[in-house]
């Protein structure tokens, strides 16, 4: 385990938390308007935003197109069980268990000692059904039982990358595997121009699944700068009306492409096999500044 620089808050307030962790240098840094809420950063890249006294509040902005997945997955308030593939501050899982509760999920992180952190600075309901492994994601899915996810997210970066691993029909397959038939599958992407990386990730969940759909901030989508997206795939048809009104509504609103328009974007691009699968591009240094 790594040694703290700030590992306490004295005398009532909030400071940094800064540790070494398995995937580098992680830091808790507090919000300075809301009393409980942090921010994770590894190597400087934002990983996640947690309020203690409002988990049903998200930040980021990719989060809430992962919340709009989370809540439209089932009848509002309906318990689900929920694989989340990297773990993070547990912003999502903290999100379904307050808005979903009885929910039972399962949060795979790889980083042993992050999960250590977390736990520790920013602990989880303990009435929350949250079980935690330490393990790679795709090695952790691999555990969950056949046909047991209503939802599965991916969310899992290296530094600020995506492994090749998860990215290829095979990883696709096994994530088929483990959720229930109508189950759904989304996952954070992010790419810059000329976005050949997302076309490919378009292209492997369309070989996998009957209907995918992207959500991004149109500037993303048009190539104008670096960013993230949120793919959304299942098997049968997806509440585009109101994944489409809510991507609206966001404070950075965002655009939903499907059918025709995903296929146009995707112009053309390849599923990506493990044999070829690459990592994510890395993010310019600009985007953390």
């Amino acid at each position: 385990m790594g040694r703290s620089r700030n590992p306490r808050r004295r005398q009532g307030t909030a400071q940094a938390v800064v540790e070494s962790v398995d995937g580098g240098l992680a830091e808790l840094v507090p919000d300075r308007d809301r009393p409980r809420a942090w921010t994770l950063l590894v190597d400087g890249a934002p990983q996640s935003h947690v309020d203690l006294d409002d988990p049903a509040f998200l930040s980021f902005e990719y989060q809430r197109r992962l919340g709009h997945v989370i809540d439209l997955t089932a009848p509002p308030g309906r318990p689900i069980h929920a694989v989340h593939l990297g773990g993070g501050a547990f912003t999502l899982a903290r999100y379904t268990a307050a808005t979903r509760p009885r929910s039972t999920q399962q949060v795979v992180e790889r980083d042993a000692q992050l999960v250590q952190l977390v736990r520790r600075e920013l602990p989880l309901d303990p009435n929350a059904r949250v079980r935690v492994r330490s393990a790679d994601a795709r090695e952790g899915l691999a555990k969950i039982p056949d046909g047991w996810a209503d939802l599965i997210i991916a969310d899992v970066f290296s530094g600020a990358r995506t492994p090749a691993h998860l990215t290829s029909t095979e990883f696709l397959d096994e994530v088929r595997r483990a959720l229930k038939p109508g189950g759904l599958y989304s996952a954070n992407l992010a790419d810059g121009p000329p976005l050949a990386h997302l076309r490919g990730q378009i292209a492997t969940a369309a070989a996998r699944f009957a209907e995918p759909a992207l959500v991004a901030d149109p500037t993303v989508l048009r190539g104008k700068r670096f960013g993230n997206a949120v793919l959304v795939a299942c098997d049968h048809p997806l509440p585009l009306a109101e994944l489409t009104r809510r991507a609206a509504s966001d404070p950075h609103p965002g655009r939903v492409l499907h059918g025709k328009d995903l296929v146009d974007f995707t112009g053309g691009a390849a599923p990506v096999t493990d044999a070829v699968a690459v990592a994510s591009p890395e993010p310019p240094a600009s985007v953390f500044r």
